[in-house]
């Protein structure tokens, strides 16, 4: 199973951005359905953003108008640019890669939204 390698966490103040990106399997990389997920501290993972072959997006409504997902298939590369950050963001970030029957994870990056 190959291991998708995410960057750009941290600690932000409310109202600020950061951007997250996620480096994926070269392999069907262009085919693949890339998502952003994440987890708050004793809660479920839930989905962020999607982005598919044709890079038509799919946003959760808790963040939709402050994050965009976009990607790069050159460099096989996902990101998440997250604005107007609030408290209620922090949570591990997760990147995934879907394909049919592949569906890749990465490790996570933690984001912190505090003052």
């Amino acid at each position: 199973q190959v291991q998708l390698v995410e960057s750009g966490g941290g600690l932000v103040q409310p109202g600020g951005s950061l951007r997250l990106s996620c480096v994926a399997s070269r392999t069907f990389f262009s085919f693949s359905t890339m998502g952003w997920y994440r987890q708050a501290s004793g809660k479920e993972r839930e989905l962020v953003a999607t982005i598919n072959r044709m890079a038509a997006t799919n946003y959760s409504a808790s963040i939709k108008g402050r994050f965009t997902i976009s990607r790069d298939n050159a460099k096989f590369t996902v990101y998440l640019q997250m604005n107007s950050l609030k408290p209620e963001d922090t949570a591990v970030y997760y990147c995934n890669q879907l394909y049919g029957a592949m569906n890749n994870w990465g490790k996570g990056t933690l984001v912190t939204v505090s003052s």
